[in-house]
């Protein structure tokens, strides 16, 4: 059974004390499988952040066989730059996949969202949006930021990908 199709523990109503129980559940049955940081497949995979998306199950990818790097529309940012990079230089990845999907909420927003902040909470965020209207364009920007990065070591084996969140299916996006 799922965590969102169980009730709530006696005396909670929060669902990180759900996951929290879960967890303990979780750990009665956990053995220590002995591996370590370093990723058996040697890839790095950076996702959009979406529910939908299973990338472990959609890739049959199993526990240590990668790194999995995901944000809010799967785009190549600053910190994903220092994420791939500490992959690739301290943990030995050599294989970057990038996956965008279709239905990105990403789709319905503008940089107007950070004025929306500022309006609300009084300050600008000093972060960008990163929204996009064509996702295969998306995908190859990214592309592009991460085979141009000058701090990863390994940019020849760089491939994206739109995930249909309708068929489970990926398409491969070129750089032409």
């Amino acid at each position: 059974m799922s965590i969102s199709e169980q009730q709530p523990p006696q005396g909670t109503d929060s669902v990180t004390d759900r996951l929290v129980e879960a967890n303990r559940r979780y750990a009665d049955q956990f053995r220590d499988p002995g591996m370590d940081a370093r990723p058996v497949l040697k890839v790095a995979i950076v996702a959009c952040m979406d529910a939908r998306l299973d990338l472990h199950a959609a890739l049959g990818l199993e526990l240590g066989d990668c790194h999995t790097i995901r944000n809010a529309g799967g785009v190549v940012t600053d910190d994903t730059i220092r994420s791939l990079t500490i992959s690739q230089r301290a943990l030995g990845t050599r294989s970057i996949v990038l996956i965008h999907h279709t239905g990105c909420g990403l789709e319905t927003l503008t940089e107007d969202f950070r004025t929306q902040l500022e309006d609300e909470v009084g300050q600008r965020p000093t972060w960008s949006v990163e929204s996009f209207r064509d996702v295969d364009q998306d995908v190859r920007q990214s592309m592009n930021r991460v085979r141009t990065s000058p701090f990863l070591a390994h940019s020849d084996d760089v491939r994206g990908f739109v995930f249909d969140v309708h068929t489970g299916l990926l398409r491969e996006i070129t750089t032409e």
